[in-house]
């Protein structure tokens, strides 16, 4: 998910947040939406929460375009008012136009940041938040906690005109993806690529080309997209993570992400520019 054009992202919360801002308030990891009979979802203004009778303290965003967006943390027992629901973040994947579902993916992560952030990692004394950018301080022992982000790669392989694509053993039957997993300390991007590469599927990879980068909130991870080029070694699969995997002709691609993800537009981008070689 992109950070959505026209949008200034801010931490400082104003004075008064307009009533038509744009309110993503989480119960766990469930967003709460408006449910319209026809099956669309829509994001609540902060104005239809107070009406609901919803109320937390809000974390600013930023604005789109004109319009506040703010991101509230919610009881794991609130309730679930006349009108609207809690729904998961992925049920919202083509319900929401792309601004909005980038805006409630970052509003997620704040808010489960914020949540698991009460109190020092050090020495448990309860934090405070800073007052110049995002992140929660211990006025005991000073340490500073930000948003956790996780780094991870992402790896296609290509070998000639076909394409590797792996099946997850979490993965839905029949599809298939690119290879991915996470930085470990002290690793840089391009060694993650080659031992993860090497871990899942036995192989070795040559030049690393990056693609994209997509923000991807279950929970917190950037997921940094690459193409690789394959340099040898027999497929030898990881079994506790890959279930299949397989060389696939440009032209003939099995079951593939949804277009929502960076994988897909990865393998689209690389098979069209395979095809057309």
């Amino acid at each position: 998910m992109h950070t959505p054009n026209g949008f200034a992202p801010s931490h400082l919360l104003p004075p008064v947040v307009p009533d038509d801002a744009h309110a993503f308030a989480f119960r766990d990891d469930r967003v709460l939406v408006v449910a319209g009979q026809d099956g669309d979802i829509a994001i609540p203004t902060l104005a239809t929460l107070k009406q609901a009778g919803i109320t937390g303290v809000p974390h600013f965003l930023g604005v789109l375009g004109t319009t506040g967006c703010v991101a509230v943390n919610l009881p794991g027992d609130a309730r679930e008012p006349s009108g609207l629901r809690y729904a998961g973040m992925r049920s919202l994947f083509f319900k929401l136009p792309d601004p909005l579902l980038a805006l409630a993916a970052r509003a997620f992560q704040v808010v489960d940041w914020d949540r698991s952030h009460h109190y020092c990692g050090r020495c448990g004394t309860p934090t405070r938040e800073r007052s110049h950018e995002r992140a929660k301080e211990c006025p005991q022992c000073g340490l500073v906690a930000y948003p956790r982000i996780s780094p991870a790669m992402m790896a296609l392989v290509t070998r000639g005109s076909d394409i590797l694509l792996a099946r997850a053993h979490r993965f839905a039957p029949g599809m298939y993806s690119a290879l991915a997993g996470f930085v470990e300390p002290g690793e840089t991007i391009e060694d993650c690529v080659r031992r993860e590469v090497r871990e899942e599927v036995g192989v070795d990879v040559g030049e690393i080309t990056y693609f994209a980068s997509q923000s991807w909130a279950f929970p917190h991870s950037l997921m940094i997209a690459f193409t690789a080029e394959y340099a040898g070694g027999e497929l030898r699969l990881q079994n506790d993570e890959i279930a299949e995997a397989h060389w696939f002709p440009a032209n003939a691609l099995p079951q593939l992400p949804p277009s929502v993800s960076v994988a897909r537009r990865l393998i689209d981008a690389t098979a069209a520019r395979l095809r057309c070689a």
